[in-house]
């Protein structure tokens, strides 16, 4: 089935936590064989005397002793006991290393991946089994996983059929041999037949990893639609959020007017920036800033001001040196103490001349 061609963005990373969640991650079919048949390859290579030493103890169990054996229950126990050891010391090398690999091959993939919905049944394609048989025929990925097994099984018919007929002149010659070079020469083609087998498995599966993540990130995909709702669930919506500001905005300037009537003495602009400063040697050791404001907010500084008979300065560089670098609850720095010491000094004589204390 054709995509959505409106799905042309990148897919955020919470739909990827979120499909992730559901078990779904791009794991390719084909490298893990193709790991898992190597290991096996090499290991039985490399402990093929040992299993050689096993079977001719099971040959010999076998054949070699079958005038003694009795029949007995302790007869079969022991030859299964005995049978069961020899077993395990042949295989259990050879599975240990495939397993192992197996699943560093998957964790590669996948990494740490746990998750309970991996097991949960998937009903959707018995409840709308025509969508089922689409997803099954006419998916492109049905048509891909078609064309590797051809290739596959190509490779697979291809590489007896090259060792067999360079070696179709030595066949004769084995109805000579002893039976240790019989098999010498079986498990030596053999093993050239596997690897001949591995060339073109190689390549498949380096293009199926690539494939499977190429597709993977092709259906996570989102329209622009999708992800601006994702970021409206994620972050809020933007007018919300700006009324929400707003809110909090008119908040904390009520507040702030609250302090007003706190202040020693207004620092304006005089008509654009109003700062409220008090100064109280026991609670700060610099006078702090109480409230600033520009335009309206300085206006309505000013006009709370007149109403608590809170004296008004004019004093432009002072002014707009306080509003862009002091904060609201902050002492002014040591490079104004100069100029709102001077102010303060003609305030104290200010007020204690006309504002009763």
């Amino acid at each position: 089935m054709a995509r959505d061609p409106s799905k042309t963005e990148t897919a955020t990373q919470k739909r990827r936590d979120k499909t992730r969640e559901k078990g779904s991650v791009p794991r390719s079919q084909e490298l893990p064989k193709l790991t898992v048949l190597m290991a096996g390859l090499f290991t039985i290579r490399y402990t093929l005397g040992d299993i050689s030493l096993q079977m001719r103890d099971i040959f010999r169990t076998f054949l070699g002793q079958r005038l003694n054996f009795q029949g007995t229950t302790d007869d079969v126990t022991a030859l299964l006991w005995s049978l069961s050891a020899k077993l395990a010391i042949m295989l259990l090398p050879l599975l240990l290393v495939m397993a192992v690999v197996a699943y560093i091959t998957q964790r590669l993939q996948v990494g740490s991946l746990w998750r309970p919905k991996i097991f949960e049944p998937d009903f959707s394609n018995i409840i709308n089994p025509m969508q089922g048989l689409q997803k099954l025929l006419i998916s492109p990925r049905t048509f891909i996983q078609l064309g590797k097994q051809v290739v596959m099984a190509a490779a697979i018919s291809l590489a007896p059929y090259l060792i067999l007929k360079d070696k179709f002149n030595e066949f004769m010659p084995l109805f000579y041999q002893t039976t240790e070079n019989f098999a010498v020469f079986l498990l030596t083609n053999g093993y050239d037949m596997v690897l001949y087998t591995l060339g073109p498995l190689f390549v498949i599966s380096i293009l199926d990893v690539w494939y499977t993540r190429w597709d993977y990130e092709e259906n996570m995909k989102m329209s622009k639609e999708e992800v601006k709702d994702e970021h409206k669930q994620s972050f809020g919506d933007p007018e919300i959020k700006q009324k929400q500001k707003q809110k909090m905005m008119e908040v904390m300037n009520r507040r702030m007017l609250q302090d007003v009537p706190k202040a020693d003495v207004i620092i304006t602009n005089p008509t654009h920036i109003a700062c409220a400063l008090s100064y109280n040697p026991t609670v700060s050791p610099a006078p702090m800033l109480l409230a600033k404001g520009g335009d309206i907010m300085a206006e309505r500084i000013k006009e709370i001001a007149r109403e608590h008979n809170v004296p008004i300065r004019e004093n432009k560089p002072l002014a707009q040196a306080l509003y862009k670098n002091v904060e609201i609850g902050q002492v002014i720095p040591e490079d104004l103490y100069q100029a709102v010491a001077s102010i303060l000094a003609q305030l104290d004589k200010f007020r204690r001349f006309s504002r009763p204390r």
